[in-house]
């Protein structure tokens, strides 16, 4: 009988193990996948790529037991060798191959070249063959980024006290109202996929005060834009006991701040490979939905034409107009007209025209939306039906304020969007792994 008793270490060393200076001029076993070769005749270089980055190994004739000539690329490999310092080799170390074991073989070249800097390929043939085009070190380390930023979000919001929670994504009936649920049948009964968790996440307030998720989310929007997706990553919170919106904006900013901090020591070699200079986030300005209209109206000579709702354009100048003006890679676009809100969302007690709601712009465009919502039971119910709203399928929802919530107020953040922007793209399919749009199924 044999029992397990936990993990055991491995003769095989990863990058960070190769990193110690009492291993140079040791005998060492690594694996990985062979990312290039370079056939210099009697020398040949061979680079694997491992889940931490690139390792160059030397294939020399008379001292490697394997002709590099039955190298293949993505062909997995175990060498073993000697470590040696070389600051020209990537991570400043490389291996002198005595001995290589074939792990696996390819049956076929990939269709793409993963092993250049830069793919050059169309955004459509990447889609297509995601898997591989993903083996590239540029298209890798996007979602090295995204990584951090969920790490981020997790880790702050830990620090502060909140509890992560995991909500249905079927469900009776859309959070946010409107047509652009995905419906389907659920046991011979009409569902919807989820649009938000945003039911789920107020009735956890009057559970655990502090609640967050990172969760799929769907919306039948017939978009097809750079900027849209029909199944994205929502980064949701939801806090009690606020003294206002402002709450909300705080919070959001404090974990910008912790996230940019953790991505500049974390997640350095990612940020050098794209090229990336991280946000300033010591402070964000705030300005009011109308007032943000009216400046880049007068600065930009743009005829305001919807005075209800934000085109991507006035996003785009508003971005532009506090980076001209504040030197701010982001800002608070707060107070939006109420019609233009779902029905949870809390009027401003000034003026019931606008909410206590706020979108945060990156580079001109919208990545968060969020705000306090209504706490009453009955307040909630006198605007459900004054949108002409059934509160068919929403009794539970609403008796979680018949028995009592706190003043409360959150957001959703949408990861995919965040990551493109903070990488300098401009397609949200490029920092999304697998994108679903109206086109795309697969893979």
């Amino acid at each position: 009988m044999e029992f397990l008793k936990g993990l055991t270490p491995k003769e095989t060393l990863e990058l960070d193990e190769l990193q110690d200076a009492s291993r140079i001029g040791t005998t060492v076993k690594v694996n990985g996948a062979v990312h290039t070769i370079r056939n210099m005749g009697e020398l040949s270089f061979v680079v694997l790529r491992k889940r931490s980055g690139l390792l160059q190994c030397i294939f020399e004739d008379g001292f490697t037991a394997f002709d590099v000539k039955n190298v293949r690329e993505e062909e997995a490999l175990e060498v073993t060798g000697i470590l040696e310092r070389d600051e020209r080799a990537p991570h400043g170390i490389e291996i002198r191959v005595k001995e290589v074991k074939v792990l696996s073989t390819p049956y076929d070249v990939p269709p793409l070249p993963v092993g250049k800097w830069k793919l050059g390929t169309s955004l459509e043939a990447k889609l297509n063959y995601r898997s591989v085009s993903l083996r590239n070190m540029r298209e890798r380390a996007k979602f090295r980024i995204q990584e951090g930023i969920v790490r981020g979000f997790r880790d702050f919001l830990y620090s502060q006290q909140f509890t992560e929670i995991h909500t249905p994504k079927i469900g009776s009936k859309g959070a946010e109202g409107g047509s652009n649920v995905f419906k389907l049948e659920y046991f011979h009964r009409p569902a919807v996929l989820a649009q938000s968790p945003q039911f789920y996440k107020q009735m956890m307030v009057g559970v655990f005060d502090r609640v967050f998720e990172t969760a799929p989310v769907f919306r039948a929007e017939k978009h097809n834009t750079k900027r849209h997706l029909n199944e994205y990553t929502s980064l949701d919170f939801e806090m009690g006991y606020i003294d206002g919106f402002e709450d909300i904006m705080k919070m959001e900013t404090g974990f910008l701040q912790y996230t940019m901090k953790l991505l500049e020591k974390e997640y350095a070699d990612e940020l050098k490979i794209l090229g990336v200079t991280l946000p300033k986030t010591d402070e964000i300005p705030m300005v009011r939905f109308d007032k943000a209209k009216e400046l880049v109206s007068e600065k930009y000579k743009r005829r305001i034409r919807n005075p209800y709702d934000l085109e991507p354009e006035e996003e785009t100048l508003i971005g532009q107009y506090f980076k001209e003006e504040y030197g701010a890679d982001f800002v608070f676009v707060t107070h939006y007209p109420s019609k233009k809100r779902p029905f949870y969302a809390m009027d401003d007690p000034a003026d019931p025209t606008f909410t206590l709601s706020f979108d945060l712009l990156f580079h001109g465009l919208e990545i968060t939306t969020g705000g306090q919502r209504i706490h009453d039971y009955e307040k909630l119910r006198e605007k459900i039906a004054a949108r002409g709203m059934t509160e068919e399928g929403m009794e539970q929802y609403l008796d979680t304020f018949k028995y009592g919530l706190p003043p409360h107020g959150g957001l959703g953040i949408g990861l995919e969007r965040l990551t493109m922007k903070l990488c300098g793209e401009e397609n949200v399919r490029e920092t999304t792994l697998f994108p679903r749009d109206l086109s795309r199924l697969e893979p």
